[in-house]
């Protein structure tokens, strides 16, 4: 089965289109390193859980939305392989340069997962 890396991030709407350019570049360029899938959605029904929910789990604030992404590899060795030359890629410089993403990196979230059920 496919491997799924998740993201989950708070986007400034003012920043909103600016995040959306930065993440077609990026999913362009994933794709090109052999990600089978690269999906960016921004939240519609989303709603503050008294406990847990979207909005808590990256601090929201007044002005924001939430984010959530994720690319799909064949395995997690394509993962890790793809993983690598997307990092290493000059063209995403500025993905890594904290100072200059159109969101708060410090309160992106994300994680790798297996793949058990598709339908």
């Amino acid at each position: 089965m496919s491997y799924v890396d998740g993201f989950v991030l708070p986007v400034p709407l003012e920043r909103l289109d600016d995040y959306l350019r930065l993440a077609r570049h990026a999913g362009e360029i994933w794709k090109e390193y052999g990600a089978l899938e690269y999906v960016e959605c921004v939240a519609d029904d989303v709603k503050p859980g008294e406990h847990t929910s979207f909005p808590r789990s990256v601090k929201l604030e007044p002005g924001e939305t939430v984010i959530f992404a994720w690319v799909r590899y064949a395995s997690c060795e394509d993962r890790n392989r793809i993983l690598e030359q997307v990092m290493n890629d000059p063209r995403l410089a500025d993905m890594l340069d904290h100072a200059k993403l159109p969101f708060d990196g410090k309160r992106l979230f994300w994680g790798g997962f297996m793949e058990r059920i598709r339908l």
